[in-house]
């Protein structure tokens, strides 16, 4: 399409009149990374130290942020641009013009084994080989891949897609517009052991798992269920590949999980809680509404709002950066620490000699005169 209709295109997502230049108004054909970019591509930046990529960029059109030079250099080079407060976030608008995840035509798949009582909404889309266990629900326009196993009683909203090889278990609830990516398991058993005299006795997870609206579930996540009451992840949070959050954690709106978070029982977020790569949660730790953790972090107990925390266990930010300093120089202050101790000891014989040539002096001086 042309530059010019791909910005009245865009236009439709903005509260307000995008700045532009669209004289050139070249055929776009696509979207690729500003560095990668070739004739009838888009591209975007998101600000001014990556200026040196819009003197390189082989890019037809560029999203840029609200910086006049950026915009100038641009023109100079006759780039097409639009320019906003959010580059990332209109290019990945403009990327949905251009790709389109596959799905299923909506039908049922002569092998999948659906019990007479499930109830399909409209344009259900079923694969092959997909089992849907009695008393369960799926809502309108609802997809699911080859390979799902929905346990019994689940209730999925509209427009929810469920990729290859997920499994739903017993009684989960799953809102409108998710996605649950291949290998996740949903509302499986939480680890409930109690100690006796004879060993572990099983505590039987009989609570549910809630997943609300526009939740996003990574490859091989798991969310478990819990004994009693229900685990929950907030509206349009996202769970990243390999994620786990175990039973009874209940995660806010709007938060992000890297990959390999682990949540251990009953630990909560608030909303736009941002925790990076393997961070890990301590059971029942409270973490407070836009809290960040940088990846391995260690949170324990609770953390106060709008925190920005480092480490294992975990500390804040600043106050780490200055322990990370002090431990790169643990060698030479060691070195430094050994020496003092040898000085120190030198000193110390010093010392005992010179109270030993006094003692011997003051005895000298008190034994009688010999005759």
């Amino acid at each position: 399409m042309k530059f010019s209709q791909l910005v009245q295109r865009l236009e439709s997502y903005q509260p307000q009149p995008l700045q532009k230049d669209t004289a050139a108004d070249p055929e776009i054909q696509g979207v690729a990374a500003i560095e990668e970019a070739a004739a009838g591509t888009l591209s975007y930046i998101e600000g001014s130290r990556f200026a040196r990529s819009i003197q390189r960029t082989q890019a037809s059109a560029v999203i840029l942020p609200l910086d006049p030079a950026l915009q100038a250099t641009a023109s100079q080079r006759q780039i097409a641009w639009i320019s906003v407060s959010e580059p990332k976030l209109l290019f990945a608008q403009a990327v949905r013009l251009f790709y389109q995840p596959f799905s299923l035509e909506p039908g049922i798949h002569p092998t999948a084994l659906i019990h007479p009582s499930v109830e399909l909404g409209e344009s259900v889309a079923i694969g092959a080989y997909v089992v849907i266990q009695a008393g369960a629900k799926l809502g309108n326009g609802v997809c699911v891949h080859p390979g799902v196993v929905i346990y019994p009683e689940v209730q999925i909203g509209d427009r929810t897609i469920l990729h290859a090889n997920c499994v739903i278990h017993e009684r989960t609830q799953i809102g409108r517009n998710c996605v649950i990516h291949s290998g996740a398991v949903i509302g499986s058993e939480g680890f409930g052991f109690v100690p006796s005299a004879q060993g572990w006795v099983k505590l039987e997870q009989s609570g549910i798992t809630v997943l609300e609206d526009h939740v996003e579930v990574g490859c091989n996540a798991t969310v478990d269920r819990p004994a009693v009451g229900e685990t929950r992840i907030g509206y349009n949070s996202k769970l990243d590949n390999l994620v786990h959050v175990g039973h009874n954690c209940r995660i806010g709106p709007n938060c992000v999980l890297a990959a390999q978070v682990g949540m251990a029982g009953g630990g909560t977020t608030g909303t736009w809680v941002i925790l990076g790569g393997q961070v890990g949660v301590a059971n029942q730790a409270n973490i407070g509404d836009r809290v960040q953790a940088g990846a391995k972090a260690g949170l324990h107990g609770t953390i106060a709002p709008d925190s920005i925390m480092m480490g294992n266990p975990a500390s804040p930010y600043k106050t780490f950066l200055k322990s990370s300093a002090i431990y790169n120089r643990l060698p030479e202050m060691h070195q430094s620490l050994r020496q003092l101790q040898r000085q120190v000891a030198a000193l110390q014989q010093q010392v005992q000699q010179v109270q030993s040539q006094q003692e011997s002096q003051h005895r000298t001086q008190e034994s009688p005169m010999q005759p």
